[in-house]
């Protein structure tokens, strides 16, 4: 059985609106699937209230966007709040120069960019994924945004995997981190 930390009733919301999938991508392991929740127009509008107002009043200035699911979430809070969205994608995709950030993966290895002359001393960002579990792809993330002289305010996800070290690896970076569920199963 899965057990979940909400906030409030529409983060609830959010949560019977994820799918699990048992055993996938392998035996024993239960995958948080959120197409369901953005497949519901309702869910996925509380999940852009919730970030809206977690960060309504921060001072951002952009919002820093994980390829590909963060994209989703990240566009629409940067539309709501006014402030520009910054893309970190995966290698080959940016046209001028960029940043580079390899990662270790379960079964290998991959990498991210950013544009070099993407974010400047005045931004303040949050970055944004769908899910921090072992926190490899979002750590991986945050070292390409330290590498500006952007101020990270905190990393924000829909979910977090409350038994896998992602939220651990970023308090030793020293960066915050908010989810609008956790699961700690």
């Amino acid at each position: 059985m899965t057990h979940y930390v909400c906030a409030d009733l529409r983060s609830d919301f959010i949560s019977r609106s994820i799918t699990d999938v048992v055993d996938f991508p392998q035996d024993g392991v239960i995958f948080r699937d959120i197409t369901t929740m953005l497949a519901n127009p309702k869910a996925l509008r509380y999940s852009i209230d919730l970030f809206h107002e977690r960060y309504r009043d921060y001072g951002l200035t952009q919002v820093v966007a994980v390829e590909a699911r963060g994209f989703i979430f990240a566009a629409a809070l940067a539309d709501r709040l006014g402030v520009g969205l910054t893309l970190i994608r995966k290698p080959g995709k940016l046209p001028r120069a960029a940043y580079s950030e390899s990662y270790a993966l379960e079964y290998g290895n991959s990498a991210l960019e950013l544009h070099k002359d993407a974010l400047t001393h005045r931004d303040r960002v949050v970055v944004m994924d769908d899910m921090l579990a072992t926190g490899g792809t979002i750590n991986a993330a945050i070292n390409l945004v330290q590498k500006t002289p952007a101020t990270i305010v905190e990393a924000a996800f829909v979910a977090e995997l409350l038994y896998l070290p992602g939220r651990k690896r970023l308090m030793e970076k020293g960066v915050s981190s908010y989810a609008i569920i956790a699961y700690d199963t």
